[in-house]
């Protein structure tokens, strides 16, 4: 499961991919008006991605934020790996620990096999799927606040 952070870092990413023109930046107050989301929350998340390296940022009256990369070369994996980690795509259903530090002399978890599977098809649906293609079914900001 997406930590809330995690899941305002991808709305804002859209948004960002979706409404920010070429050479202008859009303030923290526009975006997190636009998103319904706390302002100084919001600030913080894209703080860490301007220091993640996939946003750039400005300060002063024109400042705000921007995409580093084109919206086609950001996928949702990027995103997510950047804000929690790639726990999501690596953990057990059941167990505490990661699959990939299981102890061959105990037996996996009993939903192993199935789950291994859909969770290879969700790192596949990630990494596939950019910021551009999620943009393309987003026509106005306020469909980004009824996510």
């Amino acid at each position: 499961m997406l930590s809330n952070t995690c899941k305002y870092a991808l709305r804002a990413l859209i948004y960002l991919a979706k409404f920010s023109k070429e050479e202008k930046m859009i303030g923290i107050k526009k975006i997190s008006e636009d998103l319904k989301l706390s302002s100084p929350f919001l600030g913080k998340i894209l703080q860490n991605l301007v220091k993640q390296k996939l946003l750039v940022s400005t300060k002063g009256p024109n400042g705000g934020f921007a995409l580093a990369k084109s919206s086609g070369e950001i996928t949702l994996w990027d995103i997510v790996t950047k804000v929690d980690g790639e726990e999501f795509f690596t953990n057990c259903l059941i167990r505490l620990d990661p699959c990939h530090t299981h102890d061959s002399e105990k037996p996996l978890c009993p939903v192993h096999a199935q789950y291994e599977k859909l969770r290879n098809e969700i790192a596949n649906f990630y990494q596939g799927t950019t910021l551009e293609i999620v943009g393309k079914d987003i026509e106005k900001y306020e469909d980004l606040v009824k996510l």
